[in-house]
């Protein structure tokens, strides 16, 4: 069970309510997703968290879909359901097929099985790393 209720939209005012219109029309959205209506809780973390995923997400020297599959593999490595279903989505519509997401699933089991036998095993970083 939650702590906070999440802020509906047709219970948002001020600096929320534009937030979550701004969301939408960015989005081409109909309705704002529950992550940022709990966030609303907080409009002073709605906003910096919201101005920051548009600056990080946003074509750079990484493409677009190539974020939401390492946000992918992130979010698995930190059991996030709801970020692995909602950045899944995202990178769905941006051109990743299923085959692309399954190959990333198997990376990111190897990197996570590999990162642990290296940190059980204690093994020294070879020189031509350093």
């Amino acid at each position: 069970m939650a702590i906070f209720n999440m802020i509906e939209e047709n219970e948002a005012t001020g600096k929320v309510k534009e937030i979550f219109e701004d969301i939408k029309q960015k989005r081409n959205i109909k309705s704002v997703n529950n992550f940022w209506k709990m966030l609303a809780n907080e409009p002073e973390t709605l906003e910096r968290t919201w101005n920051s995923l548009q600056q990080v997400m946003k074509k750079g020297a990484l493409d677009e879909m190539t974020k939401e599959l390492i946000y992918i593999a992130v979010s698995i490595t930190n059991s996030c359901e709801y970020c692995i279903k909602s950045h899944s989505s995202a990178a769905i519509k941006k051109g990743a097929s299923k085959d692309m997401l399954a190959e990333l699933n198997a990376v990111v089991g190897m990197a996570n099985e590999t990162n642990k036998l290296v940190e059980s095993y204690q093994v020294k970083v070879d020189e031509i790393y350093e």
